[in-house]
C-alpha cells in the first residue's frame, strides 16, 4: 500500500496541450521542495495565488523557466490534509514534465494513482465512500452521473449510514448493559423497544436500497447492441443515434465486418451503442467472424435493437432474429420507414434516418426499456456495487436480529447480528476495510488525484 511519510508530486491535469496545466505537491516538505524550483525567494502566503517563475531543469543552472501561479494550502485545511502546493503553468507537456522533473530532483516522489485521495482518506478529510465518489465524478460522462457522484462526495450516503449506526450503537449499549448487570432486577431496554429500533433501521435501509438498480444503471451505464440482417439500416441507425457519420453506410452487403462502439448521453444515461455485422449466409471468413462477435455482443447487451427493413417482406433471417432476441430486453425497429411498409407489427418502432422521423420515440423507448417505469428523473442514494453488497449483508444481519428478538432469544444472539450490521456499515465508509480492498479501490484512480 502507499507510504504517507514522504512528499509526492504529480501532474493533476489531463495529458495533452492546454492553456493551463497543474502540478500538485503534497506532504510535510511540500513548501520547502516547491521553493527550490521557484525564482521567488519570499515565503508563500497561505491560500494566496502568487505569480512567480519556475525552473524546468531541476537545478536552476540554466534559464529554462516558465511563468506560474503558485498556491499553498497549509495542513490540515487542504485536499489531502497535508501541506499542498499547486503550481499552475502553461499547459505544454514539455513544461509540465519539466516542472515535475524539477520537483523530483528537489526531493519529491512521483505519486501513484489515487495517492492524493488516499492521503485525504487517511487524514479523515473524506471517508471511503466519498473517495469512491471522487473517482465517479472524474469519470462521469453525463450530467446525471456527475450529480449523483457529487451528492455522494458531499457525504449524503455517509450521513445516512452514520445516523443508522448511531441508532444501532445505542441499542447495543443498552443490551450489553443488561448483560453486565443481570441481577439488578430490571433491563436497560425492553424487547419491544429493541424490535422497534431495529425496524426503524431496517425501514431506512430498505429506503436506501430501494433504488439501487437505478443508481447502478446511472453509474455504470448500459450497453445497447444494434443487430439485423445485412442492409437493414443498422449503420444508418447507429450514425443517427450518435449524431455523426461514424459507420460506413453503402448499398454493398457486409460493409460492417467488426463492431463499432460509441457512448451517447441518453437523457442522463451513459449508453454504449454497438453497431454489429449484418446477419446472412456467407463463406467470407472475416464476415463470419464479425457475425460471431455480433452474437456474443447481443448475449451480453442490456438492450438489443433489432433493425428490420420496413420496405421489404420479412425474411427467414428477420424472423430468426426476432425469435432469438425475444428472451432478453429488445426493441424491434422498423428501419427505412420512409419507404412503403411491407409488414406491420404493433410493437415495432418506425424510424426513418433520412428524414429524422421516429428517433425521439426510439430514444424514449430505449430509456424505458433500460430504466423501467420509474425512469431516471433523480439520482439514487446508492450506486456502487460494493456498497450495495455490504448494505444487503447488513440488512440480512438486522433481519436475523429482529427474528431473534421476536423469538425471545438471549441478548447475545441479538448482539452478534447487530455488531455484524455495524461492521458492514463501517466497511462502506472505510472503517475496518482491508488493505487489499483499499488497494483495489485507489489503484483505479487517475494519477494526480
Amino acid at each position: 500500500m502507499f507510504s504517507s511519510d514522504d512528499t509526492i508530486v504529480a501532474i493533476a491535469t489531463p495529458s495533452g496541450r492546454g492553456g493551463i496545466g497543474v502540478v500538485r505537491v503534497s506532504g510535510s516538505n511540500a513548501t520547502e521542495i516547491a521553493a527550490r524550483i521557484l525564482t521567488r525567494r519570499r515565503a508563500l502566503v497561505p491560500r494566496q495565488a502568487t505569480l512567480t517563475r519556475v525552473h524546468l531543469n531541476g537545478d536552476g543552472s540554466t534559464t529554462t523557466r516558465d511563468h506560474a501561479i503558485v498556491t499553498w494550502f497549509p495542513a490540515p485545511q487542504s485536499y489531502t490534509g497535508e501541506h499542498v502546493v499547486e503550481i499552475s503553468s502553461h499547459g505544454s507537456p514539455v513544461v509540465l514534465r519539466g516542472i515535475l522533473s524539477s520537483l523530483v530532483t528537489a526531493g519529491a516522489r512521483l505519486a501513484r494513482p489515487g495517492e492524493f485521495t488516499f492521503r485525504a482518506f487517511l487524514n479523515a478529510r473524506i471517508d471511503l465512500a466519498q473517495a469512491e465518489a471522487v473517482a465517479d465524478l472524474i469519470e462521469a460522462a453525463t450530467p446525471l452521473q456527475a450529480q449523483m457522484a457529487f451528492d455522494q462526495m458531499e457525504g449524503t450516503l455517509s450521513a445516512r449510514l452514520d445516523a443508522l449506526d448511531r441508532t444501532l450503537l445505542d441499542v447495543i449499549a443498552r443490551l450489553e448493559a443488561s448483560l453486565d448487570f443481570p441481577d439488578e432486577g430490571f433491563h436497560f431496554v425492553e424487547p419491544h423497544e429493541v424490535a422497534a429500533r431495529i425496524d426503524e433501521v431496517l425501514n431506512e435501509l430498505n429506503g436506501v436500497l430501494a433504488h439501487e438498480a437505478r443508481g447502478r444503471l446511472i453509474r455504470e451505464g448500459a450497453t445497447v447492441v444494434i443487430t439485423g440482417r445485412v442492409n437493414a439500416g443498422k449503420s444508418s441507425l447507429f450514425n443517427a443515434l450518435i449524431g455523426q457519420e461514424r459507420a460506413i453506410v453503402t448499398d454493398v452487403p457486409g460493409t460492417t465486418r467488426d463492431f463499432l462502439t460509441e457512448t451517447i448521453d441518453l437523457h442522463g444515461l451513459a449508453v454504449t451503442l454497438v453497431d454489429t455485422a449484418g446477419e446472412r449466409e456467407t463463406k467470407d471468413t472475416i464476415e463470419r467472424e464479425g457475425m460471431a462477435r455480433a452474437m456474443r455482443a447481443r448475449d451480453s447487451a442490456d438492450l438489443v435493437l433489432v433493425a428490420i427493413d420496413s420496405g421489404e417482406e420479412l425474411t427467414d433471417d428477420d424472423r430468426r432474429l426476432i425469435e432469438s432476441s425475444s428472451a432478453g430486453t429488445r426493441l424491434i425497429v422498423a428501419s427505412k420507414a420512409d419507404r412503403v411498409p411491407r409488414w406491420e407489427r404493433p410493437d415495432a418502432i418506425r424510424v426513418s434516418t433520412t428524414r429524422g422521423e421516429g428517433l425521439d420515440d426510439l430514444r424514449c423507448a430505449m430509456l424505458r426499456s433500460l430504466s423501467g417505469d420509474e425512469g431516471l428523473r433523480d439520482p439514487a442514494a446508492i450506486s456502487n456495487l460494493r456498497h450495495v453488497t455490504l448494505l444487503k449483508e447488513a440488512r440480512t444481519a438486522l433481519t436475523r436480529a429482529r427474528t431473534a428478538v421476536t423469538n425471545q432469544a438471549p441478548e447475545e444472539f441479538v448482539l452478534a447480528d447487530l455488531h455484524r450490521a455495524r461492521a458492514s456499515f463501517g466497511e462502506v465508509v472505510g472503517i475496518g476495510s482491508s488493505e487489499e480492498t483499499l488497494d483495489y479501490i485507489f489503484k483505479h484512480f487517475c494519477i494526480g488525484k
